[in-house]
């Protein structure tokens, strides 16, 4: 029975990996903060999904030559730094792929990319509280795209520490502090509002982790030192160990029989 239980466990691990794995967005935010305000920031979206959410220019053809500076000069802004781009393709669409710095995340809304969202990052009864507030969108016209309708858009948030409270309701968990909230892109087309809530403890997980490993090692380094101390104790002939009694035979020795 309880190999059944863990092959079962197995199984439903390996289907919700999978799933979030195969999870595909047609406009994605995938943000990695850090404790001081600073992030690291992903954009996945289809060319279709930017030209009409955020009203860039670039062209609507897939055929069409894409310029990854075109880009890149949209992107890089006095509070953005642009670190990477690609492309891809999928459901006869181009993807843009873009990697960007931020010093600040308070920030982010001076970026025209970002700009239909506000940010806010401060510290409240000894926690972080992190707000990101969705509101319209460019609501330009992308052509006949080859929506189906049921295509989604997510802000994903790796937090770098333990989450007691986040306002997620429709999207996923992953690890206890990476969390996506999601919304039907038909949704965000017509500029419906998406409120983004999460605190975070003020210590990140991997200073905590340090710290405990750091623990550990100490406390192994001292029972190891006990032991090599008790040892020279106990070992005769070892300096600090017990002198023998007078008239004890020496270690190792043997009697000698009587007859």
């Amino acid at each position: 029975m309880a190999v059944v239980a863990l092959v079962g466990a197995l199984a439903l691990t390996a289907v919700s990996c999978r799933e979030i794995l195969s999870r595909e967005y047609e406009y994605e935010e995938e943000i990695y903060l850090a404790l001081d305000g600073s992030a690291t920031v992903y954009v996945n979206a289809s060319v279709p999904a930017l030209v009409a959410l955020r009203g860039v220019d670039l062209p609507l053809d897939p055929r069409a030559r894409l310029d990854r500076r075109d880009v890149e000069a949209f992107y890089e802004t006095p509070v953005t730094r642009v670190t990477r781009v690609s492309t891809s393709r999928r459901d006869n669409r181009r993807y843009v792929h873009v990697r960007l710095e931020v010093e600040d995340i308070r920030r982010m809304s001076e970026a025209p990319p970002f700009a239909w969202a506000r940010y806010r990052f401060e510290e409240r009864d000894g926690l972080f509280v992190y707000r990101q507030d969705l509101a319209e969108a460019a609501a330009r016209d992308a052509g006949d795209a080859g929506w189906r309708g049921d295509e989604r858009v997510a802000v994903r948030m790796h937090l770098p520490s333990r989450v007691p409270f986040h306002n997620q309701v429709h999207g996923t968990i992953e690890r206890g502090n990476i969390l996506a909230w999601e919304q039907p892109l038909r949704d965000r087309l017509a500029g419906a509002p998406l409120a983004i809530e999460a605190h975070m403890e003020t210590q990140s997980i991997l200073r905590r982790t340090l710290t405990l490993f750091a623990g550990i090692i100490g406390l192994v380094g001292l029972t190891f030192a006990g032991v090599i101390w008790f040892v020279l104790r106990r070992a005769p002939g070892l300096p600090g160990a017990p002198a023998p009694s007078p008239g004890a035979s020496p270690p190792g020795a043997v009697p000698l029989s009587r007859d």
